[in-house]
């Protein structure tokens, strides 16, 4: 199969990057399955129910979400009937929403995806080790699912890469979103699992985080109350990973950064051009 994760879109620089270019990559790369982090695609903060169906009409099978989940009210009405928007699994019970779900693409393939909140310098959730665990068992590679990506929303790299070996052999991706910033590890663990600590923002790269430069740096300057946040608002820039996995077996074979877009250095994968 062929696998494309994209990291946390912010606000409408993201979301054009998005609309814009995934069609025609979908199409290129002949893509199974697109799972894309939306949790900042409203302005910075959360996602409302337009822009979801937007992202999903684009060609993306699943949205993911983080930390900022419910800071557009809304979501937490329309996440309910919207079965391909997730939330973090380890959220409590009884929180609207789902946190995994097996996705039939259109290329018939199923994919498990997960959606799993770190807890180091994070809010305090449930274990997100164990509650990865059931949705695994509950749904085993290469058995049930044809491909399992766990999206790991968290701040703590340390956290991530232990997810990433905890699950290895068992998931075909692990791969972290929240920082903004993509990492340069990215790779195929040794039992198979494609890893990579964060897969970067769908945003304007020319910005902190994908925020205004100027009331981002104010506020290290000065400690006093200011303007709300604002995404940037030049070009965004694409950033992810790639997978392609072993269609018997549902684990990576090889693996690359996707970077398209100013400000960053291109990558594609070369194997699919």
């Amino acid at each position: 199969m062929r696998l494309l994760f994209l990291g946390d879109i912010v606000g409408r620089p993201g979301r054009n990057a998005v609309i814009e270019r995934l069609p025609a990559l979908r199409e290129r790369w002949q893509l199974d399955c697109v799972v894309i982090n939306g949790e900042n695609a409203a302005g910075g903060f959360g996602i409302t129910e337009a822009i979801c169906d937007e992202v999903l009409n684009a060609g993306a099978d699943a949205v993911t979400l983080g930390n900022h989940s419910w800071d557009q009210r809304e979501t937490l009405v329309f996440i309910e009937r919207q079965q391909r928007l997730l939330r973090p699994v380890n959220f409590p019970a009884g929180t609207p929403g789902r946190g995994a779900n097996l996705i039939e693409t259109a290329t018939g393939k199923r994919v498990l995806v997960i959606n799993v909140m770190g807890r180091l310098y994070m809010d305090a959730l449930d274990d997100p080790f164990a509650a990865v665990d059931r949705e695994v068992e509950a749904c085993p590679l290469a058995q049930v699912a044809d491909a399992i990506i766990v999206d790991v929303h968290a701040e703590a790299t340390s956290e991530k890469e232990a997810m990433g070996h905890y699950l290895d052999g068992r998931v075909s991706l692990v791969v972290g979103t929240h920082t903004h910033v993509p990492t340069a590890d990215h790779r195929v663990l040794a039992g198979g699992t494609a890893y990579m600590s964060d897969a970067g923002m769908c945003g304007d790269y020319d910005t902190v985080l994908g925020m205004q430069k100027e009331e981002s740096i104010r506020r290290f300057l000065q400690k006093t109350p200011g303007p709300r946040m604002e995404p940037g608002l030049g070009e965004g820039t694409l950033s992810g990973i790639a997978v392609e996995t072993d269609d018997r077996t549902g684990l990576a074979v090889r693996v690359a950064a996707v970077r398209l877009g100013p400000h960053l250095e291109e990558s594609l994968p070369r194997f699919w051009e």
